[in-house]
């Protein structure tokens, strides 16, 4: 009796083998077990008897095939001792596992249920310990309604609690499939301002300890206060000129080092080679460091100028700092508008920042495969009272999707517009759009068109329930190089918010 129980196996139905009647011990064993079932345990002796003489039992060691997904599913099971466990993907470590155990009143009993319409496993199963487990094919089916009505509505009742599981369970994992993918592309966005925020603050202890120590060097000249009065000018626009953006080819900025170097090591100024590159990226030029050389001499000019260039590149390095500390503080703050944190979940929320927001939560992606986007904003949309986390979770599965869809240098734009009732939003991509016998189901639970492991289906189906939550309506239009959804939101219990109109390009 042990080993992988596959549909045409000729013990599947006991009356039709020699010898295959239990026997009145076995049969009185199988009662007393299914009296340990949660949806037997009150049943009349007589029905469970009914029930074990037409059962086959089953034994499976661990680690053994249970059933392997594909094959029909062609019996009702009731886990006596034991587990399995059944995979979608048997490859896939992080696929969504079925447990069904012996003694747990929501798997015990489980398979092929009556009214069920499976008809094939989902799964791979392994039995994970000991299993002993009794089957009833599904040609009884008929006959156990008749003959046992409320386990037949117990079964019922079963088939839809595991459907809400299984779906609560996948919406889960597209969740954290989502959270993960969005956190890789945050943490890449991230790290680079992060990063050369350090390497600047890095640059900036030597800068520092440069400047000190030209300062020092400068203690031994005796400078008059018009001079200092003069140096300090000299740097204060200096360094304003360096915070306007240079734009110099490399060639060009080489030639003026050069001529600048020149210039420095005529007057034996030390580390010429040093000084020479801050000096050009300041925009300082040979006729402003001759005016300096007239006002200071030629004495303390190399310790004047290794103090201006000091200075000049921690201003740099400072503004470097900011520019990037800057860059993580928009990120943060598009996060935390982006989820809403510390806000009441229904409120009112301006479409436009969620949007932008989303972008921004988005944006590796977008940069990844050079998508251009384009914002087309309506001067006159209003706040509307919703659900912005949930409106946020519209924006990135419907952006998300056409990410995927398009390829390099791919086209997103997106339009709001005001109407007499309601907001429109439009989201429309140029990628390989969604054949057209697929579109009348995409907003249909599990339905995906993506590999295995890449999608539950769940995606476009919570967008559907998100929209509705919010009395909207949601529908598409697609063809190859151009698909374009249409999400209306009621314009009722909003707040008039005119915003500023804004037509751009992002890239």
């Amino acid at each position: 009796m042990e080993g992988h129980f596959t549909p045409d196996n000729n013990d599947l139905s006991p009356d039709v083998q020699a010898g295959g009647v239990p026997s009145e011990g076995e049969l009185n064993n199988r009662v007393a077990a299914l009296k340990q079932v949660t949806v037997f345990a009150d049943l009349p002796p007589e029905q469970l008897a009914w029930f074990a003489t037409r059962a086959v039992e089953k034994r499976f060691a661990t680690g053994e095939l249970v059933f392997r997904k594909g094959e029909p599913a062609n019996w009702m099971s009731v886990y006596l001792e034991g587990e399995i466990h059944s995979r979608p993907d048997d490859a896939a470590l992080d696929s969504y596992i079925f447990i069904a155990r012996a003694g747990d009143p929501d798997t015990e009993v489980s398979g092929r249920l009556p009214f069920s319409r499976m008809t094939h496993w989902g799964g791979t199963a392994h039995a994970v310990q000991p299993t002993r487990v009794l089957l009833l094919d599904i040609k009884y089916f008929p006959e156990l309604i008749q003959q046992m009505p409320l386990l037949a509505e117990r079964c019922v009742g079963l088939m839809s609690d595991r459907v809400r599981g299984f779906e609560r369970a996948s919406q889960q994992r597209d969740k954290l499939m989502a959270l993960g993918k969005l956190s890789a592309g945050l943490a890449h966005e991230i790290n680079n301002p992060a990063s050369a925020a350090r390497r600047a603050a890095d640059e900036l202890t030597t800068t520092l300890e440069r400047l000190r120590h030209a300062d020092l060097n400068l203690c031994k000249h005796q400078l008059t206060p018009d001079q200092r009065r003069f140096i300090a000018e000299f740097e204060a626009k200096a360094i304003e000129h360096q915070s306007h953006t240079r734009t110099f080819d490399a060639l060009a900025n080489s030639d003026l080092e050069d001529e600048l170097m020149t210039w420095l090591e005529r007057r034996n100024i030390e580390e010429a080679w040093l000084l020479a590159p801050s000096l050009v990226e300041s925009g300082v030029e040979k006729s402003e460091l001759e005016r300096v050389a007239n006002q200071i001499g030629n004495a303390a000019l190399g310790d004047v100028l290794s103090r201006i260039a000091a200075q000049l590149a921690t201003a740099k390095l400072v503004a470097e700092i900011k520019t990037s500390t800057g860059r993580v503080s928009e990120i943060v703050g598009a996060i935390k508008e982006y989820s809403y944190m510390d806000k009441v979940p229904l409120q009112e929320v301006d479409v436009h920042q969620g949007l932008d927001n989303t972008l921004v939560i988005l944006k590796h992606e977008l940069k990844i495969k050079s998508i251009n986007v384009t914002r087309d904003y309506a001067a006159d949309l209003p706040r509307i009272t919703a659900y912005g986390n949930e409106l946020n979770q519209v924006w990135t599965n419907l952006l998300d999707n056409s990410i995927d869809a398009m390829t390099e240098g791919g086209q997103v734009t997106i339009k709001t517009k005001r109407e007499p009732t309601d907001v429109l939003i439009e989201i429309r991509d140029n990628g390989a759009g969604i054949p057209e016998d697929v579109q009348p189901r995409i907003f249909e639970p599990f339905f995906t068109t993506k590999q295995v492991g890449e999608g539950t289906g769940l995606g476009l189906d919570t967008v559907a329930r998100i929209i509705r939550t919010h009395h909207g309506d949601i529908r598409v239009t697609s063809k190859p190089g151009a698909t374009c959804f249409q999400i209306r939101l009621p314009l009722q219990a909003a707040v008039a918010n005119p915003q500023p109109d804004k037509t751009d390009t992002i890239s």
